[in-house]
């Protein structure tokens, strides 16, 4: 690890990686080279001409389109492919098929995903392990959220189309408040139509949103100091889902979908979840190694 960090700090330093030098191959293995990635997803074409739904990474797990088929646009991150998610469509894998997902207790996160917004609801999910309905929150990255939250009082102000990390270390809502308030916001507001790269981590003292490489700065909104543990769901536990999470108005998950309008509508271009608080110099290495020009 101590060698790894001292190679992406020489390389940084010396030759800043810029993603018009290098191919898609180049762009995933930077992404697959970072120390603790359980799983990417680049949602390019396979060989049979459909889209890979299976990750990369330490482990191989299944993306399975729900409320679907959805349709791929003829443009992406790393190739000439992406998901393009009406809103109300979403993926899921079971939890039992995906237990390096379960990510919980002391057990740090990070979660990066490359999307371009047009949908215009609140609180798009983008993904994670986060089941509202019964009170199965673990962690999740979100946008579009119309709150944010102060974490020197757990109030919340007014937000639009900001980045946001969540963790929940209850699964159900923050003590002596309706919802889960321990999240993240960023102060950026997502543009409709146009790419973007967003993250959050957890270390367990803060939870850092970034937006395409940066630490999106707000206030007391972002970094939000945190260091509770992560929920553990237990066998009953989320799924892990994308674009779409288990919430009051939909009793028959995951048949149709929710009642209230809410999920992620866009193209999402990539996804990589890592079992470890990323770096800020990761972060940035990340975005500029796949930023789009």
């Amino acid at each position: 690890m101590l060698f790894y960090l001292l190679i992406l700090n020489f390389l940084y330093f010396s030759n800043p990686i810029d993603s018009g030098q290098l191919d898609e191959k180049e762009k995933k293995s930077i992404i697959l080279d970072i120390p603790n990635l359980i799983c990417f997803w680049d949602f390019q074409k396979n060989g049979s001409g459909g889209t890979d739904l299976t990750s990369q990474g330490a482990y191989r797990y299944t993306l399975q389109e729900m409320n679907g088929p959805i349709n791929r646009a003829e443009e992406g991150i790393f190739g000439a492919s992406s998901l393009d998610i009406v809103r109300g469509q979403w993926l899921r894998i079971k939890r039992q098929d995906c237990p390096a997902l379960n990510i919980h207790g002391k057990r740090e996160i990070s979660v990066v995903a490359w999307v371009k917004r047009r949908a215009d609801v609140n609180w798009q999910y983008i993904a994670g392990v986060w089941d509202e309905r019964h009170e199965r929150r673990q962690y999740a990255l979100f946008t579009s959220g119309h709150k944010q939250t102060d974490y020197t009082t757990l109030t919340r102000t007014d937000a639009k189309h900001q980045p946001h990390g969540y963790v929940s270390d209850v699964g159900g809502p923050t003590k002596d408040r309706p919802w889960a308030f321990s999240y993240a916001t960023g102060k950026t507001k997502l543009e409709k139509d146009v790419w973007c790269m967003i993250a959050f981590t957890y270390d367990h003292e803060e939870i850092k949103v970034y937006y395409d490489g940066e630490l999106d700065t707000n206030g007391n909104c972002n970094p939000f100091l945190w260091d509770k543990p992560i929920f553990d769901g237990g066998e009953a536990g989320a799924d892990f889902t994308v674009a779409q999470r288990d919430v009051h108005s939909w009793p028959n998950y995951p048949e149709d979908i929710p009642g209230n309008k809410v999920g992620f509508g866009g193209l999402l271009g990539g996804l990589g979840v890592f079992d470890r608080a990323l770096r800020a110099e990761e972060v940035r290495d990340i975005y500029k190694s796949t930023r789009r020009k």
